[in-house]
């Protein structure tokens, strides 16, 4: 009781200062004025009244709304009186950009900042992220998920000329193709390539090379980003097929010369099986670009380079 009574006392106040004329107004504008910049300085955990963010190497400061101490019931005015007092600091320091990470639980966070100019860049399951150019002329902000990547897996017994074929339950043509799927976020070309033929036919599989790229713009479903689609050689490692039927409508092992000639196939797929070909024949040195791992300069990391080996 001593605690609610204690919560009450500024709400009480505040109603005696409006009950009374104009001063007592102006009282209560001011008392309604100290009481936002305390929670300010709550939020902040420093009088300074600024959010703290992390610099990158372009200029630019991320701040995660998440982790910046924010009263879970902070109100649209109070952020709002927060993010103005900091753009101004980082204004001053001559940063170019703000990145503002907001979670779903703080979304009024959203309106406050558009008020100041930010506009959505990208959003996902839990957060929202908001960008602000604060530097010179247009922006010079990089845009985002321009592309999906879409990897499909040849697997090729080169024992007896036979490459694995999927026929799609969701499409309108019964075509064949090979399997595959869209890559998940920090995924590996070959590794999706791998996953996806195991989770569609139950076939095994080892990644071997890269063979074809194909580009397309305004692709149905991809909510307006450009299409990557990437057929990868896999040689097999098992081969009884048990397919995915919430997928595909058919699956079999079909020989690669039947594949080149049929017309009940797709324009990419048909001209893929005759690469392949070309590689039974004459070796797949001619055809493949394989995987090199490389330590990244910048990062500490490692990337993957396709790329076809120079005779030494």
């Amino acid at each position: 009781m001593a605690a609610r009574a204690s919560a009450l006392k500024p709400l009480a106040t505040l109603g005696r200062l409006c009950s009374g004329g104009r001063a007592s107004c102006a009282a209560a504008r001011a008392f309604s004025c100290a009481a936002a910049r305390s929670q300010l300085r709550r939020v902040t955990g420093t009088g300074g009244g600024a959010l703290t963010g992390t610099v990158d190497r372009f200029g630019g400061v991320t701040v995660d709304l998440a982790d910046a101490g924010l009263p879970g019931d902070i109100s649209e005015g109070a952020f709002s009186r927060l993010l103005h007092d900091s753009l101004a600091a980082w204004k001053a320091e001559g940063k170019v950009a703000v990145w503002l990470r907001v979670p779903i639980s703080l979304s009024r966070c959203a309106a406050a900042a558009a008020a100041h100019g930010f506009t959505f860049h990208h959003a996902k399951r839990r957060h929202a992220v908001l960008a602000l150019w604060l530097g010179d002329g247009e922006s010079r902000l990089p845009g985002f998920a321009t592309h999906q990547v879409g990897v499909a897996g040849a697997v090729v017994d080169e024992s007896n000329g036979k490459v694995l074929v999927v026929q799609d339950r969701n499409k309108t043509k019964n075509a064949w193709k090979f399997p595959g799927g869209l890559s998940d976020p920090g995924e590996n070309i070959g590794a999706t390539a791998v996953r996806e033929v195991f989770e569609e036919t139950g076939v095994r599989s080892e990644f071997r090379s890269l063979l074809s790229i194909r580009q397309q713009h305004d692709l149905p479903g991809a909510f307006g980003a450009s299409d990557l689609y990437i057929v990868c050689r896999l040689g097999p490692l098992s081969y009884d097929i048990d397919f995915c039927t919430h997928e595909c409508s058919r699956c079999e092992w079909l020989q690669l010369a039947e594949l080149a000639e049929t017309a009940n196939t797709t324009p990419v797929t048909s001209r893929v099986a005759r690469l392949l070909l070309r590689g039974l024949e004459r070796g797949f040195g001619d055809i493949d670009l394989p995987l090199e791992e490389l330590r990244a300069v910048y990062s500490g990391a490692f990337y993957q380079l396709y790329q076809r080996q120079l005779e030494r």
